[in-house]
C-alpha cells in the first residue's frame, strides 16, 4: 500500500476506531497494521517511537502516530497519522455527549464498557510482552526496571523515575564506549 497521505490516515483511523483504553493498547494494533501488514516499520522503530513517545508529553498514541506518520511521509505523513487516530475520539464524543443523559442509565451500555474493560487488560498485557523482550535483555536493564518498580511500589512520581533512569543510561552509556574504546 502506497504511503500517500489519504492511505496513512485510514490506516490511522481504523486504528482509532479500536483504541480503547489509552496509549498502552496501541502497540498490538501499531504491531498489526504497520509491521505486519504493510511494512511501513520494524519493529525496532515502533519500539524506539513507543519508548520516546512515553517520555514525552501528551497522549502516548498520539506521539505514536506522529513519529510513525513522520517516518513514512514526513509532515503530512505526521499530520495524517494523528488526525486519522483522533478523528473516531472526537466523533465518538460529539455523539455521545448528544445523549450522554440516555446512555447513562442503559445498563446495557454499562455491561459494555465492563466488557471492554476486560479487552483492555488483554491489549495491555500484549504491549507489556512485546516491549519486554526488547527493552531488559540484560543486567543493566534488569537493574533499571527492579529500579523503576522499587521507586513506583513506593509512589516515587514517575517523572523522578523517567528522569534519573535516562540520567543512568546515559552514564551507562558513555561509560560504556569508553570502556569499549580502551579495549
Amino acid at each position: 500500500m502506497e504511503k500517500s497521505f489519504w492511505n496513512i490516515y485510514k490506516v490511522f483511523f481504523k486504528m482509532g476506531l479500536l483504541l480503547l483504553g489509552g496509549g498502552y493498547v496501541i502497540l498490538p494494533l501499531l504491531q498489526s497494521e504497520l509491521i505486519d501488514k504493510r511494512s511501513w516499520i520494524d519493529n525496532d522503530e515502533l519500539c524506539e517511537y513507543y519508548a520516546l513517545s512515553q517520555s514525552l508529553p501528551g497522549l502516548i498514541a498520539a506521539n505514536v502516530s506522529i513519529f510513525t506518520g513522520f517516518k513514512l511521509s514526513r509532515y503530512l505523513g505526521a499530520i495524517a497519522a494523528l488526525v486519522g487516530l483522533i478523528t473516531p475520539a472526537f466523533l465518538s464524543i460529539v455523539i455521545i455527549a448528544s445523549i450522554l443523559e440516555q446512555l447513562v442509565r442503559n445498563s446495557y451500555i454499562h455491561s459494555i464498557f465492563i466488557g471492554v474493560g476486560v479487552g483492555v487488560v488483554i491489549l495491555l498485557y500484549l504491549a507489556v510482552k512485546e516491549m519486554w523482550g526488547r527493552s531488559v535483555v540484560d543486567k543493566f536493564t534488569w537493574g533499571i526496571f527492579l529500579y523503576a518498580l522499587v521507586l513506583s511500589v513506593l509512589k516515587i512520581s514517575p517523572v523522578f523515575i523517567i528522569l534519573t533512569s535516562i540520567l543512568f543510561g546515559i552514564i551507562y552509556g558513555i561509560m560504556k564506549t569508553k570502556s569499549e574504546r580502551s579495549n
